[in-house]
């Protein structure tokens, strides 16, 4: 007789590489600083552009899934650790956009990131879901109103968003041209320039 307690069969390694790749542009996108570095163009007119390559390189930093048997899968690639997608996201923003982020919030993007790795690798995705719901929450506030939360450590990074609406113009392109367009921080003070030349972006009050 067939047993009934046979695992499902995973989903097709496409499907878990796209999922994954779609929780690396969402971790990207919900990323305050790197989202401000592209609405002021730190990073060039190209900056929009820049992100999306951001998003194809920290994807490459893995081995992309296969539909090999189990027995089939040789490891011939070690997967990236969370300090080291943090150490490569942190170099990107200075090297692309020259940002020097002095908070944890490289730490929150690679954590994003490997916990959705560890789930696609096993055909779940409810990382992947809750990045998406955050981003999809997130479209249409501003900026400003991001880093104001930031700033207080006791809040959860599940922002809200500012009473005044005064930011809907010009949105036809979605997501991005929603991210893009939003209004720089009123509060915030003039990025300052280090000995080395590179902006800092400091979202925490000393």
């Amino acid at each position: 007789m067939a047993s009934s307690t046979n695992p499902a069969p995973l989903p097709s390694a496409a499907d878990r590489q796209g999922n994954f790749e779609k929780a690396v542009s969402y971790s990207l996108h919900l990323w305050p600083a790197l989202t401000l570095a592209v609405q002021n163009g730190w990073g060039g007119p190209d900056s929009a552009d820049k992100r999306d390559w951001f998003a194809g390189a920290v994807v490459d930093l893995f081995p992309e899934f296969t539909d090999a048997a189990e027995g089939q899968q040789t490891k011939v690639t070690e997967e990236p650790d969370m300090e080291y997608v943090e150490t490569f996201l942190l170099q990107v923003m200075i090297d692309e956009f020259e940002v020097n982020t002095d908070d944890d919030s490289g730490m929150e993007v690679a954590g994003n990131i490997i916990r959705a790795r560890a789930q696609c690798a096993i055909g779940q995705y409810d990382e992947v879901n809750r990045l998406w719901e955050r981003f999809q929450n997130l479209r249409g506030e501003r900026v400003g109103s991001m880093f104001r939360q930031a700033e207080d450590a006791d809040q959860d990074t599940d922002w809200e968003s500012d009473d005044d609406d005064d930011d809907d113009n010009d949105n036809e392109g979605g997501a991005d041209a929603v991210m893009t367009d939003a209004a720089a921080p009123k509060e915030k003070p003039a990025p300052e320039i280090d000995e080395d030349g590179f902006t800092t972006v400091t979202h925490r009050k000393r």
